[in-house]
């Protein structure tokens, strides 16, 4: 990043910047139906909280080995509620929500097993961990084999899943659900339980296990709900509520959700080890705050995509569609409307504003990679953020915001930028 000087200009002059204001009235409709999701989440997470009895001593700490932390245990209680999951493994020894991925790819698979994807190839950073990219750490390297299956029409392809499944064995079905860097819509629930029924009447053993990353709190309903086996995702997302520093978790059946302890721990100890060196609280206070959070990103969002189809922009999705997650993506057609765009997004940020980012090569992606994120947490997409690979044609993936209010401020900086 270079830095600058200058002016922030929130203050335009003008009685609606943009059309911003007159936009927020247009998408009304849509802001209250997030507000209205955002208020049964929160009587989710409260119900949790209330179940498993949280006290001011669950923020305790411990260090080495993590034994007998009983903060630790009560945070993954309450995940495992909130989740509707038997089980639930929620640590910051996870790096990423790639990380967890990775964690739990290499403790369900086998030499031998097959993985299969029905969304198509998975996120960029997943290419080196499958093989798709040549790794020897990865787990074609391990004699896993790797099969997709594309969508059609932004809907799995239902009879092809059923016919290969018929073919021969499948040890696991992974399904993404937010579109990555892919120019596809975001996978609604509904379309995932619809797939999950395709599956079962075929096979009932496949693990099917759901990359739940950017959807949690979108929607009123989890993928366990809907019968999947194990779900996964970031703390640095949404369900941190921008407060966990780092971290992820997995959910789902007791005996995956061992296994996946067993291989980012050892074998024999699983989830009974793991210091968690102070941060219970922000695990508990960013899973607490959430729904609120996840909610202003949302709204930022339908904003965001109402306001940039006003101005002749693509946009996915519209401000009156189904949400599957907290990502939008603006169609610019230009690269350096992209990287005008990105870098209004890190001058209205709180952090490093006077910062200018520019188009640089990133680990675990194949183009360079612009990236707006003035935040609070490195890397951190449930905080205002902006990115995209500099390739036609050239799409800006934003998501996040703490605040709906901080999220207006920050779009229309990037919109004067333009």
């Amino acid at each position: 990043m270079q830095e600058r000087g200058g002016t922030h200009g929130i203050d335009t002059g003008q009685p609606d910047p943009n059309g911003a204001y007159e936009a927020e009235k247009e998408a009304e409709e849509y802001l209250k139906k997030a507000d209205e999701i955002c208020a049964k989440n929160s009587k989710k997470v409260i119900k949790a909280f209330w179940k498993e009895g949280v006290t001011e001593t669950d923020f305790g700490s411990t260090t080495g080995y993590g034994y007998d932390d009983i903060g630790r245990e009560k945070i993954e209680r309450v995940f495992a509620d909130i989740f509707k999951a038997e089980d639930c493994i929620v640590r910051g020894q996870f790096i990423s929500g790639t990380h967890a991925l990775t964690v739990a790819l290499f403790a369900f698979l086998r030499p031998g097993d097959t993985m299969l994807s029905i969304n198509g190839k998975p996120y960029d950073t997943l290419d080196e961990v499958i093989g798709l990219v040549p790794n020897n750490s990865s787990l074609k390297s391990f004699k896993v084999n790797y099969e997709q299956i594309d969508l059609v029409n932004d809907d799995f392809d239902y009879e092809k899943i059923q016919e290969r499944l018929k073919a021969s064995k499948v040890k696991l079905i992974e399904i993404q659900r937010s579109k990555g860097y892919a120019l596809r819509k975001s996978i609604t629930l509904d379309k995932v339980e619809k797939v999950i029924k395709a599956i079962r009447e075929i096979d009932k053993d496949v693990i099917i296990m759901i990359d739940n990353c950017y959807c949690e709190f979108v929607g009123e309903k989890e993928p366990i709900e809907v019968g999947a086996d194990v779900i996964v995702g970031s703390l640095i997302k949404n369900l941190g509520g921008g407060i966990a520093p780092n971290g992820a978790y997995i959910a789902g059946r007791k005996d995956l959700v061992e296994l996946a302890a067993e291989r980012l721990t050892v074998p024999g100890e699983g989830k009974g080890v793991g210091p968690t060196l102070g941060i219970n609280r922000s695990f508990l206070q960013g899973i607490f705050l959430a729904p609120g959070v996840v909610c202003s990103a949302v709204k930022t969002a339908i904003l965001t995509s109402k306001v940039m189809e006003k101005l002749g922009y693509k946009v996915e999705p519209r401000f009156c569609d189904e949400r599957a997650d907290i990502v939008q993506t603006i169609e610019f057609g230009d690269r350096e409307k992209l990287i005008k765009y990105c870098q209004g997004i890190q001058k209205g940020s709180p952090i490093d504003s006077n910062s200018l980012p520019e188009p640089c090569e990133t680990p675990g992606y194949i183009d360079p990679i612009i990236m707006a994120s003035g935040s609070f947490t490195q890397g951190s997409s449930i905080e205002l953020s902006c990115d995209g690979p500099l390739r036609a044609p050239y799409v800006g993936f934003q998501q996040g915001a703490l605040t709906y209010e901080y999220g207006k401020l920050g779009l229309i900086q990037a919109i004067m930028a333009q």
